[in-house]
């Protein structure tokens, strides 16, 4: 007598290995083709950067005719990328750092204290998720970035980014409200105050949380082009990544360089890599923490 599938018959059974393969080779197939969507226009860019101008424009095949590296110094040169990458670190650190703080102190007060407006609140940071206003705030903004004498620095940027930090306020409370109430409890009769258990119960506790917000914050600040481009019209020299791609669309000449725009692109893309192999552990963390759930 089967006990594992009292009710199916000798035939049924037979064919269950058989199932198992061909649901196991469609799921493998189905994700290898995702892969192949997602990696292949970051394989385009990449052979494309190591192309001459002529062999793109006359739309050659994907792999190069002759392998020129030295696209990569020519577009690290001609726009002085070593200035631009300082800039969009600097933005995307302080964003990250700051993201996370408000973020953090946001979801701990919302997630364990009752106060008036409280509902109200979470009802504002929602709608900053839903309704989308674009660049029609842009003027508000920088208005209020001359009022407070930043509109010629990257910290009037790094405000305005760290403001929306919704996205990363809902991430963490739902975390916050998984760890339980006793061990802040348990806090206080140590002689812990609100601050001290935020600092020393709740932050190392949300440690996995935090990586997958920060990486989170870190490239929406990375690649923001907008805020940039306006607050940076007029100083080059505080323009970032994104903002500084653009010169690479013309070079001697006015002529078109798409490969020094492709060279740009990839290097651009590298500081994202080592960030995500850094935060690769808080991921695992989080998802295995969810499974475990």
């Amino acid at each position: 007598m089967n006990t594992l599938y009292p009710s199916i018959t000798a035939s049924e059974r037979k064919a269950l290995p058989w199932r198992k393969l061909a649901s196991s080779t469609l799921l493998w197939l189905f994700l290898l083709i995702v892969a192949v969507f997602t990696l292949f226009p970051i394989l385009l860019a990449f052979f494309g950067s190591l192309k001459s101008n002529l062999e793109i424009t006359t739309g050659s095949g994907l792999l190069p005719k002759e392998w020129k590296f030295s696209n990569y110094a020519q577009a690290w040169e001609v726009a002085n990328f070593a200035r631009f990458t300082w800039n969009s670190l600097f933005i995307s650190f302080f964003t990250t750092v700051g993201t996370l703080l408000i973020g953090t102190m946001a979801a701990y007060a919302v997630a364990r204290i009752d106060f008036i407006g409280k509902k109200f609140y979470v009802f504002l940071q929602s709608s900053t998720l839903f309704i989308s206003i674009g660049a029609v705030v842009l003027r508000p903004q920088f208005d209020l970035m001359v009022a407070l004498n930043l509109q010629k620095s990257l910290w009037g940027v790094i405000l305005l980014l760290i403001s929306a930090h919704a996205t990363v306020f809902f991430m963490l409370i739902g975390f916050v409200r998984a760890i339980p109430k006793e061990l802040d409890e348990a806090a206080y009769i140590d002689g812990c105050n609100f601050y001290s258990t935020y600092s020393r119960i709740i932050l190392p506790l949300l440690a996995p949380a935090l990586g997958v917000a920060g990486l989170w914050s870190f490239r929406g600040a990375w690649n923001e082009y907008i805020l940039p481009l306006v607050f940076t019209m007029t100083q080059p020299d505080l323009q970032t990544l994104t903002v500084g791609l653009a010169s690479l669309k013309y070079g001697v000449g006015d002529a078109a360089q798409p490969q020094l725009m492709l060279a740009g692109a990839c290097l651009s893309i590298l500081p994202m890599l080592l960030v995500y192999v850094f935060a690769n552990k808080s991921f695992m963390q989080m998802t295995a923490g969810s499974v475990k759930g």
